[in-house]
């Protein structure tokens, strides 16, 4: 056979010939970074200089670092080291980290079309990961998030690394693999061409480059308990899962239960935010310049299916009228301001039957609309990601702070509607449509409130709108004299 020809080199020869001729640039790059110290001053100069010769990769890691996902509306940053300083040290070091890497690998162009295919596959699929793991520990620091983004996403590094190179060995091994019909068929292929598994080639790159100690523990005590570790693997076995054409439904399912426990959540809620945690996977990849990945990310349309057929909250009368009786009470008497708002979504969550309602709050600046209070399904996430910018003047948002008008968007995706929304904003809000008003404060927008019912992915009728409406005038009332 001709596998026989080529001799078996082991995980020491493939570690140091990834590193010292394949992709040198990569591992050097890497290596600066994970030395820097971040309370150390002269690292943040040293940290622009390490890539300040790239202009593709400075352009790539401004692009994320001024992205909604990342800039939570602070004013526009301009240089490596500003991103730094404003993010965060661990934050934009594995921007640089995330943007070398996706650039190093996705720009070799001697890749035959079959391994090029797979390699867009893995880096997809340890993406989606990343992303998952970061999701997971929601409610943790962010520093932690960001710990378990980097070493999920290089969690199968050496794969990866392996089939960016090309050449005769990767076509080699990718036609054996094909006809492999499962896991453990596919290692011992692997172990005779190479003379090791992709595994231990993971674990000897992250040890060569000073790879940070959470993916070396991740590598080898994948079944600690510790949230990080956890969070690794759930996330990596989900993603695979979710990326296999022949997925086993009864493993989804236990790995989806042991997440949800991790969460503390419901299953319906967590499938939710998986399908919108693949969204900002997408958005993310687009900013990174990697858009080729996007149509290799694991499906989740099965899991919203299955999120939407959560049962929908019904108006409830006596809670409308209860609220609407403590914010008329709130006109007579000024009333703190979180207090009012407060007031009122619940009005609209418990009393209209909605599943989500935030108020988005305009920046100083008035070119970008933040969360500031969300309640209902989904809160955190909420509130995390809806980041509005209001930059197109036929932008949906714009027009209503501009109009001071309440809107009914019945369809998202009808032409009338999806013409007024940009690609973020069709991604956040719900398919079934939403609720839009502005609030005001002696005539002037402050903000809007937004609700809708995502967890059931159910409309809305003309009296919920009337309901909603109702709210948002008396708030207004209130909110004037609480500011007045």
């Amino acid at each position: 056979m001709k596998a026989n020809k080529l001799p078996s080199k082991g995980v020491d020869y493939w570690t140091k010939r990834i590193s010292e001729q394949e992709m040198p640039a990569l591992c050097s790059t890497i290596k600066a970074l994970e030395k820097l110290e971040k309370d150390d001053v002269s690292s943040l100069a040293k940290l622009g200089n390490s890539v300040m010769h790239d202009n593709a990769l400075t352009s790539r890691i401004l692009r994320v670092a001024n992205s909604a996902i990342y800039n939570k509306g602070i004013s526009h940053i301009t240089t490596v080291s500003r991103a730094a300083v404003v993010l965060g040290f661990d934050t934009i070091r594995n921007i640089c980290i995330t943007a070398k890497l996706l650039s190093s690998l996705l720009e070799n162009k001697n890749l035959s079309p079959q391994v090029y295919k797979r390699l867009l596959k893995l880096m997809a699929q340890g993406f989606q990961a990343a992303m998952l793991a970061k999701m997971i520990l929601g409610e943790h620091q962010e520093e932690l998030q960001e710990e378990v983004f980097i070493a999920a996403l290089l969690y199968q590094l050496g794969e990866s690394a392996f089939w960016s190179m090309g050449g005769e060995v990767t076509e080699q091994l990718d036609a054996q693999l094909t006809v492999c019909q499962d896991r453990a068929a596919m290692n011992g292929v692997t172990r005779e061409l190479l003379g090791t598994s992709f595994g231990p080639l993971t674990q000897g790159i992250a040890r060569h480059w000073g790879l940070g100690d959470v993916l070396l523990k991740s590598l080898n005590q994948p079944n600690d308990r510790t949230p990080e570790i956890r969070s690794i693997f759930l996330a990596n076995k989900l993603t695979e899962l979710l990326g296999s054409p022949g997925q086993n439904a009864q493993e989804l399912e236990r790995r989806l239960a042991q997440i949800a426990d991790v969460m503390a959540i419901e299953m319906d809620e967590l499938k939710g935010r998986i399908q919108a945690c693949r969204l900002a996977t997408q958005e993310l990849a687009e900013m990174y310049g990697a858009r080729a990945l996007v149509e290799y990310l694991p499906d989740t349309q099965a899991l919203a299916a299955a999120a939407a057929a959560a049962p929908a909250r019904g108006a409830d009368v006596h809670v409308q009228l209860l609220k609407l009786r403590e914010l008329t009470g709130f006109t007579a008497v000024k009333t703190d301001f979180n207090l009012v708002l407060m007031t009122m979504l619940e009005g609209i969550v418990q009393g209209v039957g909605v599943d989500r309602c935030g108020v988005l709050l305009l920046s100083p600046n008035r070119k970008l609309l933040q969360p500031r209070l969300v309640l209902g399904d989904d809160a955190q996430r909420m509130k995390q990601s809806f980041m509005l910018e209001l930059t197109a003047p036929t932008n949906l948002f714009r027009r209503c702070v501009e109009l001071k008008s309440p809107v009914w968007v019945d369809s998202p995706a009808s032409v009338h509607w999806s013409a007024q929304l940009d690609a973020r904003q069709a991604a956040l809000v719900s398919a079934a449509g939403f609720l839009l008003a502005p609030l005001l404060v002696a005539n002037k927008v402050i903000g809007v409130c937004y609700a809708d019912r995502h967890s059931s992915q159910s409309g809305f009728t003309q009296e919920d709108f009337d309901s909603f409406t109702h709210f948002i005038q008396l708030t207004n009332i209130c909110l004037g004299i609480s500011l007045g």
